[in-house]
């Protein structure tokens, strides 16, 4: 298993201890560019799959699904769309 892990690295962005991994009580928000930085370092340690930063970014929201943490505010799952549909290209 690679180290460290990407929710390691997630949880080391939201500067907290562990998240709570309730979807009541989710209070945990990363913003884009957190979760950009730990892509980029994931992937400069080639333990992602994605071919650009973007798709390499959405592997990284993947792991905020399990952990119940948003991103700029959305569920993980909108995020990911928001990023489908291309509004957040000029972030990338």
């Amino acid at each position: 298993m690679p180290q460290p892990w990407t929710s390691k690295l997630i949880i080391k962005a939201l500067g907290v201890e562990k998240c709570n991994g309730s979807m009541d009580a989710a209070t945990e928000n990363l913003p884009l560019e957190k979760a950009i930085e730990v892509a980029k370092q994931k992937a400069g340690e080639g333990h992602l799959t994605g071919a650009d930063l973007k798709a390499q970014t959405r592997e990284v929201i993947g792991t905020c699904v399990s952990m119940r943490v948003k991103v700029d505010g959305l569920w993980p799952k909108e995020a990911l769309e928001v990023i489908s549909n291309g509004d957040w290209n000029d972030r990338f």
